[in-house]
């Protein structure tokens, strides 16, 4: 694995939604809580919090709280850019930056997520390189199944550990 690139990798799912919907997903705070986090919070460049349903632009910043977990886990970080439709990118806490694509390849309504500037050494490729992959994998394997089933793969107790994304 000497030339594998551990600063970087890229999952792909097809879902049946609309590509406004997929949006609403990432950047309403309404529609990342449908599908990935417990709780979230999406603030304007001037500290003014977003509305549930707003859409959220460059410049402003997050912090989101997964179910399974306390409230003391908790990310937080900027988002670098969007732009309305089909496009998002934040800095994923010391993670890296995640890049989302949204687009029709065949037919179908692709979901890319594109994670880089991963730091590279041991305890990053672990946690943030296999740990994040494995993350961002089921997250969007949940998205795919809410939206196309309306069934909520998450682990929603705190007091149970060590599953798939725990």
């Amino acid at each position: 694995m000497e030339n594998f690139d551990w600063s970087r990798f890229s999952v792909r799912i097809t879902v049946k939604a609309s590509l406004e919907k997929l949006y609403w997903c990432w950047a309403t705070k309404e529609g990342i809580e449908f599908w990935f986090l417990r709780k979230s919070e999406y603030k304007k460049a001037d500290g003014n919090v977003y509305n549930p349903e707003e859409f959220i632009k460059k410049g402003d910043s997050y912090s989101w709280w997964w179910h399974g977990y306390s409230d003391d886990i908790t990310e937080t970080g900027e988002i670098l850019d969007c732009n309305g439709t089909d496009y998002f990118k934040f800095k994923f806490g010391q993670a890296g930056n995640c890049t989302v694509k949204i687009y029709i390849e065949e037919g179908e309504k692709i979901v890319e997520l594109i994670q880089d500037e991963i730091p590279t050494d041991e305890k990053a490729k672990e946690n943030w390189h296999v740990g994040c992959k494995t993350g961002w994998t089921f997250y969007l394997a949940n998205m795919k199944s809410l939206l196309e089933g309306g069934i909520d793969l998450r682990n929603r107790n705190e007091k149970i550990q060590n599953v798939i994304i725990s």
